[in-house]
């Protein structure tokens, strides 16, 4: 097999970790890191083995694909730029910084026949590739994600955190959201640092979700509220958890009662891994293949307006 050229653009924290895991990708050649820094290009580049370069333009006809982890507000120059030059593209989240952006990487892609493939790594944990059986009878949907304060990260906590959360709710959902309310706090800088939001969605489906950097632990939670269960899903430990209650009625001396049995399931997880090696290794193979992402540029730019209309919501 011939190695899949690859290169990533932004060589900052996530920008080392994809370079990190794509060099370990069978059948991937990480052959660039891009970042206008030349020492944190440099350094980035020797994790992969690959070459630092300043400059996006410097790839075009040297590699098949890239993982686009600048600033969310270069996304969309970056992007452009690659697939209107026949390059694949895996752009992190947020897929932009506007809709309308992103919605114009859309187009590009479309126009290109280039795969478009948003890092909303979330989607590749484990126990959400579980819950692809669960979309069902989902009634309520709660999300928990907190940690502690990071002074590296630039955006509010909604397009920092929550929108991973956002995203996984439109697709358990199942409709789309007619009403959003949210609340946000200020605390330690000068954009949001805590949001609480509810939504919901026109089939009557509900979400409630909180996210917060003021934390003193780092909590990633999901819970579904479903028809004939209950399913608890920790992000953190890759661990699924379904309640179901068994009620039973019987007839005694003193009249009707009621007896209740519990049944605890623990669904066996066929993927345990790291998200993002998951998660490249799909975009290597929706490379070779031609196939749709598991997160297309429209799944991002649904999860990016839904992430403007909670910050609208709250005040932001």
């Amino acid at each position: 097999m011939t190695p899949l050229k690859i290169a990533v653009v932004g060589a900052g924290v996530m920008g080392t970790n994809h370079a990190r895991v794509a060099r370990s990708l069978p059948g991937v050649q990480v052959t660039h890191v891009v970042d206008p820094d030349p020492e944190r290009a440099a350094r980035a580049a020797a994790v992969a083995g690959a070459e630092p370069l300043a400059d996006v333009g410097e790839i075009v006809g040297e590699v098949d694909a890239a993982i686009v982890a600048s600033p969310s507000s270069m996304h969309e120059e970056h992007g452009l730029a690659l697939l209107a030059a026949g390059v694949h593209v895996l752009v992190e989240k947020p897929v932009a910084t506007t809709v309308e952006q992103a919605e114009r990487l859309i187009a590009a892609a479309d126009a290109a026949g280039m795969v478009l493939q948003v890092g909303h790594v979330e989607r590749f944990n484990p126990a959400v590739l579980e819950l692809d059986r669960m979309q069902g009878d989902v009634v309520h949907v709660e999300a928990s994600r907190i940690g502690p304060y990071s002074n590296r990260v630039e955006v509010g906590v909604v397009l920092d955190l929550m929108i991973h959360d956002l995203d996984i709710v439109l697709a358990l959902a199942g409709g789309e959201p007619s009403r959003v309310l949210a609340t946000a706090q200020r605390t330690r800088s000068g954009t949001e640092d805590l949001v609480s939001a509810l939504i919901e969605f026109d089939n009557g489906v509900t979400a409630a979700l909180t996210a917060s950097r003021i934390g003193q632990n780092k909590i990633r939670n999901l819970a579904l509220t479903r028809e004939k269960d209950y399913v608890n899903v920790d992000l953190l430990r890759q661990d699924v958890t379904v309640h179901r209650v068994d009620h039973s009625e019987y007839l005694s001396d003193e009249g009707t009662r009621y007896r209740q049995t519990g049944v605890v399931e623990l669904p066996f997880l066929e993927h345990r891994g790291e998200p993002l090696f998951l998660e490249l290794s799909h975009f290597v193979d929706c490379v070779r293949t031609g196939t749709t992402p598991r997160v297309t540029g429209r799944d991002g730019a649904r999860a990016l307006e839904l992430a403007m209309r909670v910050r609208a919501a709250a005040g932001l």
